[in-house]
């Protein structure tokens, strides 16, 4: 049996539970053949157990039990997200996937888009890029980035914009739980925003839930993606929340609204996969980039650059325009990510099964 371990965001965002179930498909669909994926937490500071990231104790058992390694999906280049050891990674000797990494820029009180202060080194990015085998970027700004730090890399997308592909598990919704809008939020203090602008989220939202309503989106619900939302969304009266750690409760709550409002990428990327109308709100280079990526940057609003109220009753008006822009983009931009994905998939499966054959 061949083991796969996956060294991946396992923090509070149900996101990264999203892209895990993504690439699982990608993976699996590769090798053809049942494999054991071997998931580790990219980082121990969320963990009460210590082994993860690229350490000393997570090589040595890889190497020891372990046929390929893929790291990601997700933001693991910064927020502190992914432990690694120079001299542990330098000793792996397995296949390494790279896959769906972002690195991104914020916006600093000046609205400049700056790096992050808490990104990893180029040193440490470089290395990781160097040792892997393939390397898919997410984005085209980490494309660029690490074109720049001289390391081979290609631009992949993210699996979830592929989610309707996959199995589904379909989660029983009760009507009292369907929603004619569903916005999934963030606390204003995770946002990595100029503090003033995060003192502005929450009226702004309100805001936009009187449009909603104005526009006959009468059962409105926030989605938390992280219980640290949970104190946030409190705040709003009168307005429901949902919170699950299940990731399939979690897609029945999107496939289940006629609208999606999103200051988060990963629900905003499966509304599209499952045709929910979905405007999505952005504030920070990652997402403002993999819209571009995927050719929605006319779609996208910039939460710091635009009049978001008068962007999101433009959208509103103008959802037919979303199918006819889907229309033209799964056969084109979305087809030649999937390809690519799934090309560089089945590139690591078979250098696996290379490697077992020659043993």
């Amino acid at each position: 049996m061949i083991n796969i371990y996956c060294i991946r965001p396992k923090g509070f965002n149900i996101g990264n539970d999203v892209i895990f179930l993504a690439l699982k498909h990608f993976i699996r669909k590769s090798f053809q053949q049942n494999v054991n994926l071997i998931s580790l937490p990219a980082t121990g500071k969320y963990e009460s157990q210590r082994k993860s990231g690229l350490t000393s104790q997570t090589v040595y058992e890889i190497n020891q039990f372990g046929h390929g390694l893929i790291i990601g999906g997700g933001n693991l280049y910064e927020n502190g997200e992914l432990d690694v050891n120079p001299t542990a990674l330098k000793a792996l000797d397995v296949p390494i996937m790279v896959f769906s990494l972002a690195r991104g820029k914020i916006y600093n009180k000046n609205l400049e888009l700056v790096d992050r202060t808490d990104v990893m080194t180029d040193d440490k990015i470089s290395m990781l890029n160097k040792k892997a085998f393939i390397s898919l970027s997410r984005d085209k700004a980490t494309k660029e980035y690490i074109d720049k730090l001289g390391c081979e890399n290609i631009l992949g997308g993210c699996p979830t914009l592929f989610m309707n592909e996959i199995p589904q598990h379909n989660v029983p919704v009760n009507d009292s739980d369907k929603t004619d809008a569903l916005i999934s939020i963030r606390t204003p203090s995770l946002m990595s925003i100029p503090v003033v602008n995060q003192y502005e989220v929450r009226g702004l939202i309100l805001q936009m839930i009187e449009i909603l309503k104005q526009k006959g989106y009468n059962k409105i619900k926030l989605l938390c993606h992280d219980h640290r939302d949970i104190p946030f969304a409190a705040t709003f009266e009168g307005i429901d929340y949902f919170f699950t750690e299940d990731v399939y409760t979690y897609l029945s709550y999107l496939k289940n609204t006629r609208l999606n409002l999103t200051f988060r990428l990963h629900s905003f990327l499966p509304c599209l996969a499952y045709d929910i109308p979905a405007i999505k709100i952005s504030y920070d280079q990652r997402a403002i980039s993999m819209l571009e990526t995927i050719g929605m940057q006319d779609w996208n609003i910039n939460l710091l650059k635009d009049d978001v109220l008068m962007e999101l009753t433009k959208r509103l008006e103008s959802l037919d325009k979303l199918s006819e822009m889907k229309d033209k983009l799964i056969s084109n931009e979305w087809q030649i990510l999937k390809n690519t994905m799934e090309k560089n998939c089945a590139k690591f499966a078979n250098q696996i099964i290379e490697d077992q054959n020659s043993k």
